[in-house]
């Protein structure tokens, strides 16, 4: 016994020498408290740090629920709340806070039993936080009201065209922990959407209590999912910490969530290398860098890539200006020489590989590639109306964020459409992520490089947001005919016509108004630990889910 306890010490002595080698822990840093002991195959105690060290390319705009519209804010509120539904590893919505969702026979009203649950400072989440949250996002015209409306609540689409109040919506609180939602008709949506951050809840007394203050910083929201926001330096990064109150806190295994805010990628290659994140995104600069690095991986996206257009530019407003600019851009030569990253051309605005017609057809392929041409066809259509509008050259900028990606697509475009197009000029503006989204709902720019990821596993998610007036509309586009065809389809039930009307729809976005200019369905260069398992990332709604990760050494 004697011996093998001292080859047990020796064992382990030598294993800690490594660690300190390979420079895991700082020498002069105090173990963290979040370290955990578990057993390995042979039986030795190995010490695992419970902590996942992230990147983001920007800051949180906001951690109002009814107000966040960008993957940033939804990442962190998927993972500080929680609503009814979540999305699982398998990206399927399943009950959450909810313990029972009953459905009338007509699948119109829809009654849920919440679990006993408490916010972070101990009130109790109750039916009241859905109804109040659900309604101040109707009230306050929130960027995703619209995501009410598509859920198929009762009311929502008349308060949003202001015909009724808000406290008309569709949903009530009939007991402490029993809510009602009634639906304007049955929708194969409902559940899915109810994953979606706009549907979280939120404690009234809390939010009113602060006023214009409440979501400003982290001592100023509450928590009811996995995690709390504990820390949050703007501009800088912030911190969440596991929630020893949500209900399910005994599969949460990570301690912490250090997220950092790195908007040069070679800043996070460098964060990377020295151990002080654990997943980062290269761009194509260094993807050829990394490429043979054994933590490197390409990540196919289901988010796109693409130029809004001001509809009320007295040039940029003429549908076929707006084409020419279409077919002068090269999206080979943009994703293949400049991008590097996994990223593949896209002609269309829904995404390849994630949306299927009942009899299993991807729907990129059956509305294929839309506006493409050649630099010669484009010059000759840009040349045609150019004359036909009275112009002779036009100089208009693109808005952008000021990461290193969005410049470098920039300069593309910029040598692409002034090679192209005898007569333009593009002149960038770079500015950070929130201002640049601000800017886009003032529709106080020209061009606008913008992303858009989807919401929910549906096509529609890429086709209702062109609606007049809509919240992601954000470029003054209006066609009846669109709208329409989208009110239609809401209501459709027979699978095959809903389909033929998604098809339809991007076909009058598209072919006959060219009202955007789709770019590319992004791919992602990534570096990241094997240590951590499980982190789940999603193809629509928030990104990632950390309720599921751990490290493992």
């Amino acid at each position: 016994m004697k011996n093998k306890k001292w080859l047990a010490f020796i064992f382990l002595t030598i294993f800690a020498l490594v660690l300190s080698g390979c420079n895991f822990n700082s020498p002069d840093k105090e173990k963290d408290s979040s370290e955990k002991e578990e057993g390995t195959k042979e039986g030795v105690a190995v010490k695992s740090e419970q902590v996942l060290r992230l990147s983001a390319s920007a800051e949180i705009p906001t951690m109002d629920s009814t107000k966040a519209h960008d993957g940033v804010a939804f990442n962190v509120l998927n993972n500080t709340n929680e609503g009814l539904y979540r999305q699982n590893e398998n990206n399927e919505s399943i009950l959450a806070l909810a313990e029972k969702h009953d459905e009338s026979d007509d699948e119109t009203v829809h009654t849920f039993t919440l679990k006993k649950t408490n916010w972070s400072n101990g009130d109790p989440v109750t039916a009241a936080d859905f109804e109040y949250a659900w309604k101040r996002v109707m009230r306050e015209a929130a960027p995703y009201n619209y995501m009410i409306a598509t859920a198929g609540i009762k009311n929502a689409e008349a308060i949003m065209n202001e015909e009724m109040d808000a406290d008309e919506l569709g949903i009530k609180a009939t007991g402490d922990l029993t809510l009602e939602v009634t639906l304007e008709s049955p929708n194969p949506l409902f559940k899915t959407l109810l994953a979606f951050p706009t549907f979280l809840p939120q404690n009234q007394k809390f939010v009113e209590g602060l006023g214009d203050q409440y979501a400003l910083e982290a001592d100023k929201v509450l928590a009811n999912g996995p995690f709390k926001l504990v820390s949050w330096t703007h501009e800088q990064g912030w911190t969440l910490e596991k929630n020893e109150d949500y209900w399910d806190a005994d599969n949460v295994k990570l301690d912490k969530v250090e997220v950092v805010v790195v908007k040069e990628p070679s800043t996070g290659a460098n964060l990377y290398e020295t151990g002080k994140i654990d997943r980062t995104v290269l761009t194509s600069a260094l993807v050829a860098q990394y490429a043979d690095h054994e933590d490197f991986e390409i990540e196919k996206e289901s988010d796109i890539i693409f130029l809004r257009f001001n509809h009320n530019h007295p040039v940029l407003g003429n549908p076929e200006i707006r084409r020419a600019i279409n077919m002068a851009v090269d999206r080979d030569g943009l994703t293949e020489v400049i991008l590097q990253d996994g990223s593949s051309p896209l002609y269309g605005v829904v995404a390849k590989g994630y949306y299927f017609s009942p009899d299993q057809k991807d729907y990129r392929d059956l509305n294929g590639d839309i506006n493409k041409g050649t630099p010669e066809e484009a010059k000759a259509l840009w040349e045609k109306t150019l004359a036909e509008i009275g112009e002779k050259e036009v100089t208009v900028s693109i808005n952008i964020a000021d990461s290193e990606s969005h410049k470098k697509v920039a300069e593309y475009l910029q040598a692409q459409l002034e090679d192209n197009l005898p007569g333009f000029k593009l002149e960038i503006k770079a500015v950070p992520f929130a201002q640049r989204l601000e800017i886009e709902k003032a529709i106080t720019y020209d061009i606008s490089l913008s992303s858009w990821g989807p919401d929910y596993s549906d096509p529609m998610t890429y086709l209702d947001m062109w609606l007049k007036g809509g919240s992601a509309n954000r470029m003054g586009y209006d066609n009846p005919k669109l709208n329409n065809l989208v009110a239609q389809a809401y209501v459709e039930t027979d699978p095959s016509k809903r389909f033929e009307m998604l098809l339809g729809i991007e076909k009058i976005l598209l072919v006959e108004d060219a009202a955007i200019a789709p770019l590319y369905q992004e791919g992602t260069a990534i570096l990241k630990r094997r240590t951590i398992k499980n982190l789940v990332k999603h193809p629509s709604g928030a990104e990632f889910d950390y309720k599921w990760a751990s490290i493992e050494e």
